[in-house]
């Protein structure tokens, strides 16, 4: 065979990469897309102590992106070192897991300089400002400039220096839209320091997001912020949050189950006051609502898990996105516990947006042309026209129709109780109930199948679950693997019914299965286990599949639309709904009832 031979592969060389293709590199798992900038860029800022950030972009962040803060800036000599890689001020490298600052592995500033423009100006106080560039990885030496405090950080044309980045971008809309949201979620982290985003695109300078800095408490101060982030809404549906277990405290706010979306697009979770997309914790917040949510609906929350860091792990991602707990189970309970007991306490409140809904498809017709006096009618002639319009009485009261029945007033009503006192019932399915500030109108369907739902429940949680043993077991055939995670929460399931035993090798026995479910496919369903201990780390899916069953009972159990009820019946409804948790929304998220102001309906007719 000659040396010529193709088939002859050279032998491969190992060369050191210069410190540029280095730079490049580790800008690929840093800077994804502009926002991934910003995102480094305001995290250093409020490590520096700053009360003001301000960003401005151009064209999504492609060709400007400017981050200016009065922190503690960075002295002249220190500069050069800056845009060094894993060099930080955050760390002494002696301990990585006990961290708490955003950033500390060094690597925005040197990743930013690798790939674009990048200009730091900086003032600390008691001396003078400097400044400092870098282009495609090549620095300038510091030179003095002029600015009163902070920092200034500038990159211009992200992404020229590997231009098929460029490629993968997304428009600059969508690209300003990443920016926005990553400020927004940073803003959440910070109720104390006030953000300003603007976007200089085509000479401009629009202010597309601000959020000033809100003062008190922390809790009031996070209502605050979150109100100008996500929305009046929100704040006035929202249930604050605050619980502790082992070393772990959970606060932030929570929408009721009625104020939800139709994705997972307002779910902010924050470890340590750092924003992450936990696949535990998101997992975590879906059981919570579990229970009072359909599956198409998302449920809408701010969450802050707070904790010694030496209980977590952020260096386990260049973007630090992700995070991961010592005790995970510990902080799945947390999350759920906590949840599940402000919704609770919650009892029968249902979202004011319901409400507003209502009223929003309520048109009232047009108004017509203002009368003045000289064109009134007389008043014999509208004496005559209000005869002719009066309602016609027999002599037991009104008549009623087949599709309306009004209740009597009786004595010592109980308006003064917040769903008020029935007052009439319409189409045999809605009953109207007067409170002392307004009108409450109840699906008596859908409250009656909470409450019996409830009632099921709390039967089942305290006798138990009833099992059925099978005449002979069935064998389920699975990786060992598999097996020995069935088995870790063998406690857990056999608590709901289902009795599993290993049966030697790759397979398990499967000895009792919940009664309630009647006939079970037992290979499928541990299945279905096994899929979501590997996607959530947890499993819900017999505990949901029985809570399917009593949701059915409920709903065959309950009042029947069509039903006539008499006043002592839905003033009982009424009361009960009241002590009942979670009465303001069906098995599946829908409103039981709406609740209409007195100010809302006197507006509708022009009132006021």
């Amino acid at each position: 065979m000659s040396i010529a031979d193709p088939q002859i592969k050279p032998q491969p060389v190992i060369r050191q990469l210069d410190d540029a293709a280095i730079n490049r590199i580790a800008a690929g798992e840093v800077l994804e897309r502009p926002a991934s900038a910003v995102k480094e860029l305001v995290e250093n800022a409020i490590d520096a102590g700053s009360n003001r950030i301000e960003v401005v972009i151009a064209d999504g962040g492609k060709t400007l992106i400017r981050v200016t803060d009065d922190g503690c800036g960075i002295a002249p000599a220190d500069l050069p070192l800056a845009l060094s890689r894993h060099a930080t001020s955050k760390i002494d490298g002696s301990d990585l897991l006990n961290i708490n600052s955003f950033g500390f592995r060094g690597e925005a500033l040197p990743s930013l300089g690798a790939v674009g423009r990048l200009t730091i100006t900086s003032r600390v106080d008691g001396t003078e400002a400097a400044a400092i560039s870098v282009a495609g990885g090549q620095a300038t030496n510091p030179r003095p400039a002029a600015l009163s405090t902070g920092t200034v950080v500038e990159l211009r044309d992200m992404f020229y220096a590997t231009p098929a980045r460029l490629k993968f971008l997304r428009t600059d809309r969508a690209e300003g839209q990443a920016i926005s949201d990553v400020v927004k979620r940073l803003a959440m982290a910070e109720p104390f320091v006030s953000f300003v985003l603007r976007d200089a695109s085509g000479g401009d300078n629009r202010t597309t997001f601000r959020a000033d800095a809100e003062t008190g408490d922390l809790f009031d101060a996070l209502h605050g912020r979150l109100r100008t982030v996500l929305g009046k809404d929100f704040a006035e549906n929202a249930l604050s949050i605050d619980a502790r277990r082992d070393g772990f405290h959970l606060t932030g706010y929570a929408a009721l189950p009625t104020y939800s979306r139709g994705a997972a697009v307002a779910q902010f979770l924050f470890v340590n006051g750092r924003p992450v997309r936990d696949k535990m914790l998101l997992g975590a917040l879906r059981a919570a609502y579990m229970d009072v949510l359909s599956r198409d609906r998302h449920p809408v929350a701010a969450l802050f898990v707070d904790c010694d860091p030496t209980l977590v792990d952020v260096n386990v991602h260049p973007a630090k996105s992700e995070v991961r707990f010592r005790e995970p189970a510990t902080v799945r309970g947390l999350i759920i516990s906590g949840l599940r007991h402000a919704l609770a306490e919650a009892g029968h409140r249902a979202a004011t947006t319901v409400a507003n809904a209502t009223l929003g498809a309520m048109t009232p017709e047009p108004t017509q042309p203002r009368i003045y006096q000289m064109d009134r009618p007389s008043f014999s002639a509208r004496s005559m026209t209000f005869q002719s319009q009066a309602p016609s009485f027999h002599a037991s009261g009104f008549e009623e129709t087949a599709s309306a029945r009004i209740e009597p007033p009786q004595m010592d009503e109980p308006v003064h109780l917040p769903l008020g006192a029935a007052r009439a019932q319409v189409h045999e399915n809605y009953i109207i109930a007067q409170t002392e500030t307004g009108v409450v109108i109840v699906d008596q369907h859908a409250a009656h199948e909470r409450l019996v739902y409830e009632k099921l429940k709390a039967q089942m949680a305290e006798n138990g679950v009833a099992a059925q043993a099978l005449l002979i077991p069935e064998i389920v055939e699975m990786t060992e693997g598999e097996v020995a995670q069935l088995m870790e929460i063998a406690a857990d399931l056999s608590r709901l019914g289902l009795t599993l035993e290993p049966f030697g090798g790759g397979a398990i026995a499967v000895r009792e299965t919940p009664a309630i479910l009647g006939e079970v496919n037992a290979c499928r369903m541990l299945r279905d286990i096994l899929d979501e201990l590997a996607d959530q780390g947890d499993s819900a899916t017999v505990q949901t599949r029985i809570e399917a069953i009593l949701s059915r009972v409920a709903c065959h159990g309950s009042i029947r639309s069509g039903r006539r009820m008499q006043g002592a019946e839905m003033n009982a409804l009424l009361r009960e709904m009241e002590a009942t948790p979670l009465s303001g929304q069906c098995n599946h998220g829908r409103p039981t009832y709406v609740e209409l102001k007195l100010s809302d309906i006197e507006r509708l007719f022009g009132r006021t």
